[in-house]
């Protein structure tokens, strides 16, 4: 049974998925970003790409990865097209949409909302979403991808029961701390993974969410930097509150 191993925070809304069974999957990659990681900028492998949308610091290396590894890409139906069209290797013919759901090395990837935009190219291209990997009997990660919070993150709650919700925290772009606090409530009080944030434009940080939440559930912040992991069993360790 594939199940992820651990989660590498690559900088901006970059991710990189280790599964257990020595598989990479990649969300949001952006080798050019300043936070990239240099010892990073040569994958070992790239297995499965995950696009939230077309803004150029989600999708911008997406094709070169893509087609460097022959990795299959995943994104919305016209993002997915576009990626195509600048040599991606699509995972889907159509791409696929909101609400559904795709095997990408083993696990089962669904589609959900995200309140943002998405263009490149001076024009909009498709719909923001964000991503719920599940594996197993019902464990799951919730990747907001950009997103102010939303009222529906209550179902997501619902249906999917994330143990990890991986929210974006920077503020200007994304909703900030205090947004994001509001979220974790919503979500039913998963692990956090804070991400899209350390820059100018992105002024939130991790202490500003612990401080909103206080010190009840500060510990559910599984804050690191740029190259930095989180273990699942650190974040399916249970915490009372």
């Amino acid at each position: 049974m594939t199940a992820p191993r651990e989660i590498t925070w690559l900088g901006s809304a970059g991710l990189r998925i280790d599964l257990d069974d020595e598989r990479r999957i990649y969300v949001d990659p952006w080798l050019d970003s300043p936070a990239f990681p240099p010892s990073q900028r040569e994958p070992e492998r790239v297995d499965a790409i995950l696009v939230t949308h077309a803004h150029v610091d989600h999708a911008a290396s997406a094709p070169e990865l893509s087609a460097r590894y022959g990795a299959p890409v995943h994104a919305q139906t016209e993002v997915s097209a576009w990626l195509a069209s600048q040599g991606a290797i699509a995972g889907l013919p159509l791409g696929m949409n909101l609400g559904g759901t795709v095997d990408v090395c083993g696990l089962d990837v669904t589609m959900v909302r995200a309140d943002h935009t998405s263009s490149a190219e001076g024009r909009a291209i498709g719909t923001a979403c964000g991503f719920v990997l599940e594996w197993g009997s019902g464990e799951s990660i919730y990747i907001a991808g950009d997103t102010d919070m939303f009222s529906d993150m209550r179902l997501i709650a619902e249906i999917y029961r994330p143990a990890l919700a991986v929210l974006p925290i920077g503020g200007v772009m994304t909703m900030g701390p205090r947004q994001a606090a509001v979220a974790f409530e919503l979500l039913g009080r998963p692990a956090v993974l804070p991400y899209h944030w350390g820059s100018p434009v992105l002024p939130g940080t991790p202490d500003e969410l612990r401080a909103t939440l206080g010190t009840e559930f500060a510990e559910r912040i599984l804050a690191v930097a740029p190259g930095e992991s989180v273990s699942w069993t650190d974040v399916s360790r249970p915490v009372d509150g």
